[in-house]
């Protein structure tokens, strides 16, 4: 039997979930094997994209896809959950999460349960030569490099958060220039941002013949 706090009259909070997932690394490496394929949150959480980057580590590792969110109570949850989850059972999976927010759950209390799944790894074969952004779009190399706070002149950094807030290169061009075409300068300013991601080490580069491109919202957790 589990052992739960008394249950809560407080209202769930509600949070998002944005283009970035973190997750330790023996999480994050759960993920990779293929035995974990869901991450359970305290309160309720909305995604607000159906792909995520999963962070780990200081890096990227892969693209998730969103493929179910659910809103539970801590009551309702099962042993499969836990599995999804990567751990042995419900037990293991509360403990685990009042370890994470520091104090006992109640029984009434939300929690959302996002499953997913491997959508690319960005490593290896993934990071090919001929993908000028390392297998990554231009939308996150701009909100990777916005995160990890790259210093560029005033002018590149326009160019970078308008990129991450428009979603595309072009939409950026557009709305900064009033012209889709003019392109070219918003491109050096992500080809700046990108190397200085590499020598940061939030992005690792391998060889010309084995490239890796791997890179990180929130704390991290399972």
């Amino acid at each position: 039997m589990i052992l739960l706090g008394k249950p809560k009259a407080t209202k769930a909070r509600v949070s998002f979930l944005g283009r970035h997932m973190m997750m330790k690394k023996e999480y994050a490496e759960l993920v990779l094997a293929g035995a974990k394929t869901a991450t359970i949150r305290l309160g309720v959480v909305r995604p607000k994209r159906r792909r995520v980057l999963l962070h780990s580590g200081g890096k990227v590792l892969a693209e998730l896809e969103i493929t179910g969110v659910e809103v539970k109570r801590v009551r309702d949850l099962t042993d499969e959950d836990a599995k999804q989850d990567g751990f042995q059972d419900t037990r293991q999976l509360i403990e685990h999460l009042e370890g994470i927010y520091g104090r006992r759950l109640g029984e009434d209390e939300k929690v959302t349960v996002i499953r997913f799944r491997i959508a690319r790894r960005i490593e290896g074969s993934e990071a090919e030569e001929g993908s000028k952004y390392l297998g990554l779009k231009p939308v996150d190399v701009a909100s990777i490099a916005l995160r990890y706070r790259v210093k560029l002149n005033p002018k590149d950094m326009v160019m970078i958060k308008k990129v991450a807030e428009a979603g595309s290169i072009r939409k950026a061009a557009n709305a900064l220039f009033g012209d889709p075409t003019r392109r070219k300068a918003i491109r050096a300013a992500l080809d700046k941002a990108l190397r200085k991601l590499i020598e940061a080490g939030v992005i690792a580069k391998k060889g010309r013949d084995e490239e890796k491109a791997v890179t990180d919202e929130g704390r991290e957790q399972g």
